[in-house]
């Protein structure tokens, strides 16, 4: 793991003051804003019966239990004439102390970006307050080392190349934390090629939170109080940024629980290293997944495509027309 990166600190205490106010705007980013409605297209409401699942596959083992995910598989597929497809892990929210890969939302996200035409896999890892930082960002990577190896690869004629995340939440922290922290290719061990990520709590130094959030964090990170807890640097993905990391993402509501600040900090970071990154903000109070109307699950279907295309296709990199308004969904 690479250390940590020094200009994080300035920035977040150049950003201290404004956070409060949701301020502190990525510099040069183009922020889309769309109304948030959930509806017939939100995943809770979403059901996909051509969808195979099987469940319950063991991709490794910690503290004496076993880990497991579930695997989402396109109806349309067949691993063993068809060519690779990218993958995607999916990493699902509550607070790192509760939910699980097929609560019902969350199962509708898998079949979803299966049915999409994605293998996607949604994994349980390690839960807080029993199994704190870094337990469960340390599952999570051992889960896309997991898909790596070949018989995995076979299995479910994955492409070792093209493996992505998607994460909501505490999901959100994961993922980026995934996307960040690693170093060197991109296809390789517990790295992934992109990265979706809604809502996430990216600096949980403390800086960037809302109080009633303060105890769940502490709780995750096995800390008493803010001021002596060194595990929150680790945790916060903005620690990790740098020019290495993979397309970026991010999608956040105006007035949900987590603070926008956030997101602008997060984003205001990867650009400001160079990574590719798309930022969406949702109008409203809806969290995490709960903001995947047909617009927004399109723009992410797009990046996706774009960015988990077979590395012999020529991919088109980031412009501003990547902000434009999705479509009314």
């Amino acid at each position: 793991m690479r250390a940590a990166n020094p200009r994080r600190a300035a920035l977040a205490g150049l950003c201290l003051v404004t956070l409060a106010l949701g301020g502190c705007a990525p510099q040069g980013a183009e922020s889309t804003e769309v109304e948030g409605v959930a509806g017939a297209s939100n995943p809770e409401l979403a059901t996909y019966p051509d969808v195979p699942v099987v469940a319950d596959i063991e991709y490794g083992a910690a503290d004496g239990q076993p880990l497991l995910l579930d695997a989402c598989l396109p109806p349309d597929f067949d691993a063993l004439t068809d060519p690779a497809r990218a993958a995607i892990v999916v990493v699902h929210g509550g607070s790192w102390a509760r939910g699980s890969k097929d609560d019902v939302a969350w199962r509708a996200v898998c079949q979803w970006l299966a049915a999409s035409g994605y293998p996607a896999f949604a994994l349980d890892y390690r839960l807080a307050p029993e199994h704190p930082y870094p337990a469960a960002i340390d599952d999570v990577g051992a889960a896309v080392e997991w898909l790596r190896d070949p018989e995995q690869l076979a299995r479910f004629g994955i492409d070792p190349d093209r493996i992505g995340a998607f994460g909501g939440s505490a999901g959100g922290n994961l993922v980026s934390l995934l996307g960040t922290r690693g170093t060197g290719s991109l296809d390789v061990g517990s790295r992934v090629a992109a990265v979706v990520e809604l809502s996430g709590p990216i600096d949980l130094t403390g800086v960037a939170v809302t109080d009633d959030f303060v105890p769940v964090q502490l709780a995750y990170l096995g800390c008493a109080t803010e001021d002596a807890c060194p595990a929150a640097v680790a945790a916060s993905a903005d620690t990790w940024v740098d020019a290495s990391d993979p397309p970026f993402f991010v999608a956040h509501s105006t007035d949900e629980m987590i603070p926008l600040g956030q997101a602008k900090l997060f984003v205001r970071a990867l650009r400001d290293a160079g990574v590719d990154t798309t930022f969406v903000t949702v109008t409203g109070t809806l969290h995490s997944i709960a903001m995947l109307d047909a617009g927004l699950k399109q723009r992410i279907l797009d990046f996706y495509a774009r960015t988990l295309a077979p590395k012999e296709l020529p991919v088109a990199p980031a412009t501003d027309a990547a902000d434009a308004a999705p479509p009314a969904g």
